[in-house]
C-alpha cells in the first residue's frame, strides 16, 4: 500500500478479493434490498447478511440463492449499518495508529 492510506482505499482493496477471502464487510443489493455481508469468522459455517437499515439478518447462502426473498431473522442490536460503521471505525483507528503505512 502507498504511504497515504484512507479507509475507502482499504475497503476497495479488500473487495477485490473473492467473497470467501474478504476480511471486511461489503454491501450487496438485490430485489431492492441492501444488505451488509459480514465476513465469515474462522468458526462459522456461513457468512451473515444484515439488512442495511433494519436489525435483521440471514445466512449469506440464502441471500445468494434467494436475494430479497431470503428468510431474515430479527437481531437484537445489529443492523448492516452498525456492522459497516464498526468496521470503518476499526480501520480508522488502525490507520491512526500507523498500522496501514
Amino acid at each position: 500500500m502507498s504511504a497515504h492510506v484512507d479507509i475507502d482505499q482499504v475497503f476497495r482493496e479488500d473487495s477485490a478479493n473473492p467473497p470467501s477471502e474478504r476480511t471486511l464487510p461489503w454491501e450487496e443489493t438485490c430485489d431492492g434490498i441492501t444488505v451488509v455481508v459480514e465476513p465469515k469468522p474462522h468458526w462459522a459455517d456461513d457468512m451473515r447478511a444484515f439488512r442495511l437499515e433494519a436489525r435483521e439478518y440471514c445466512r449469506y447462502a440464502d441471500w445468494t440463492a434467494n436475494g430479497g426473498h431470503a428468510r431474515f431473522y430479527g437481531h437484537i442490536d445489529t443492523s448492516g449499518d452498525a456492522v459497516m460503521m464498526s468496521a470503518r471505525a476499526m480501520i480508522a483507528r488502525e490507520i491512526a495508529d500507523g498500522l496501514w503505512d
